[in-house]
């Protein structure tokens, strides 16, 4: 008999973990990304949605570790331990990371998919995470969805065909 399991929404600057059978999905990357860090021998995934690059940019009193990939990815890494995953055995697939809105300025400080997509790819190098697949840039929103049991990410596109990593 087969397990039907449930999806996890994971929202914007925020982050989530499953087991398999259930799935996690995440809505409405523009610039940010979305990055799955998964253990495939293991089927436990986590799921991180990124609004912005560096922690050090924040200027509020209480921070939201969840929103910076600088912040927000070794928490993911450290709860999907805690559940049993193998630091040696994650992998991860991001996507996301778009330039939604052209700017007239040559600022780097305006091209936030860029620059997050930078600084995720950076923080799973000093994690030691390889990235198996990716689908980012363009100009184009995204939605994912990872299911552990297969190690596949959905990737829907606006007003384009799914794509499966």
């Amino acid at each position: 008999m087969n397990k039907i399991g449930t999806i996890v929404k994971v929202g914007i600057a925020d982050l989530n973990t499953v087991y398999a059978p259930d799935t996690i999905r995440t809505l409405g990357l523009g610039s940010c990304v979305g990055i799955v860090i998964y253990d495939p021998q293991k089927k436990v995934a986590g799921l991180s949605h990124v609004l912005l690059p560096d922690s050090s940019l924040g200027k509020q009193k209480t921070m939201n570790e969840f929103k910076y990939a600088d912040t927000a990815l070794p928490i993911l890494v450290n709860r999907l331990l805690n559940m049993g995953a193998r630091k040696y055995a994650l992998k991860a697939k991001i996507a996301g990371g778009a330039e939604m809105f052209k700017f007239t300025s040559n600022s780097d400080i305006m091209r936030i998919g860029p620059r997050n997509v930078d600084a995720v790819l950076e923080q799973l190098g000093i994690l030691q995470i390889p990235v198996v697949a990716q689908d980012v840039g363009g100009n184009i929103g995204r939605t994912i969805e990872f299911d552990p049991a297969t190690s596949m990410l959905k990737i829907r596109k606006v007003n384009k065909e799914e794509i499966y990593l």
